[in-house]
């Protein structure tokens, strides 16, 4: 790596000719993002979101639902 790159939580913040450098983030991380943006640019899914929010839906992390559905 570049001895101009620093290393912070996770991720590289590299510079080099450009004037708005880059970042190196992991697949995983970057696919994560990818999905993020898909499901807040999807108006029907942000829909049906708040919707759950009104109807006072009961809420369960990842777990919880995983236990539930034995899996």
């Amino acid at each position: 790596m570049s001895s101009d790159a620093t290393r912070a939580y996770g991720t590289y913040k590299a510079y080099g000719t450009h004037e708005a450098g880059w970042v190196t983030i992991s697949t995983d991380e970057y696919e994560s993002m990818v999905r993020t943006i898909e499901i807040l640019s999807d108006k029907d899914v942000m829909e049906q979101i708040a919707e759950g929010k009104c109807d006072n839906v009961k809420i369960m992390d990842f777990e919880e639902l995983a236990k539930e559905l034995g899996i």
